[in-house]
Formats: C-alpha cells, sequence, structure tokens
C-alpha cells in the first residue's frame, strides 16, 4: 500500500541570462509512493505534473523524484525534469530545510535553481507553498493507493 497527494509551489524565477528581471514561476505535482514500506525506508517518491518558468516553459510537462525526510535529515528535496520550449532539457533542483522552531516557514519556502543539460545553473527560483489558499486542498489530497 502507498500513497500519493498534490502540491503547488509558486513565486518567481530569474534566469542568469537576464539577471534583474523576475518572471512568475509555478510547478504543480502529484507525488506517487507505490509502497509505505519502500517509502519510510528512502523517502523517496515520484513526482509528475506541469511547470511555468517563462520563457522557457508555459505548462510544460515535468516529472521527478521528492525526497521526504523532514525528521531524521530535516529536508525535503525536490528534483525534476523538463523540456524547455527551445528543445532543451531542464533540471529544477531544490531543498526544503527543515526547522522546527521556525517550521511553518521553512516546511512551506522553497529556495531552487534550474539546472541546464550541462548541469549548470542557468535560474534562481523562489518559491513558496500558499498556506492560507491552498493548504486544505493540499491536505484533502492525500490518499491512500493499492
Amino acid at each position: 500500500m502507498g500513497f500519493t497527494f498534490s502540491e503547488t509551489m509558486a513565486g518567481t524565477i530569474e534566469w542568469d541570462a537576464a539577471p534583474g528581471i523576475q518572471h512568475p514561476f509555478r510547478f504543480d505535482v502529484t507525488a506517487v509512493a507505490d509502497s509505505t514500506r519502500q517509502h519510510l525506508k528512502d523517502g523517496k517518491a515520484t513526482l509528475r505534473g506541469t511547470i511555468v518558468a517563462p520563457p522557457k516553459a508555459d505548462g510544460a510537462p515535468v516529472e521527478g523524484v521528492i525526497t521526504i525526510r523532514p525528521l531524521d535529515q530535516k529536508i525535503i528535496r525536490y528534483e525534476l525534469s523538463f523540456v524547455g520550449e527551445d528543445g532543451k532539457t531542464y533540471e529544477l533542483v531544490g531543498q526544503k530545510d527543515i526547522k522546527f522552531r521556525n517550521l511553518i516557514k521553512t516546511m512551506s519556502y522553497l529556495p531552487a535553481e534550474i539546472l541546464d543539460e550541462d548541469h549548470r545553473r542557468v535560474a534562481v527560483c523562489k518559491t513558496s507553498f500558499d498556506t492560507r489558499n491552498d493548504l486544505w486542498s493540499f491536505l484533502r489530497s492525500f490518499r491512500p493507493i493499492r
């Protein structure tokens, strides 16, 4: 038995090629852990969804892995790949570093980078989970799967 949930992270993206210019950014993903037992071992679940990262992506399919280890490693890590409108592959890599003294902020804020095909940083993202508007739908999205 496993589980699934959906999440939206939104904020800004600034491409290294155009410093100082910020664009709206977001990704909407669904996480799936086929086995709760395996997830408890490695903390990993697959992610699939869409990403909006202008001008490179406007609703492009995205897939990857989320590592959820808030207690032992104090992290939630995202690794998402997508193909931009320029035909190149990009990867979003970001990590929430959990601090229990500031739990809400550290669980909802995700600094991230976009890497190119050569694993060079090409953009930075500042994203957050909107606890005020999205928390209820996030909690309702949790489902067991067989």
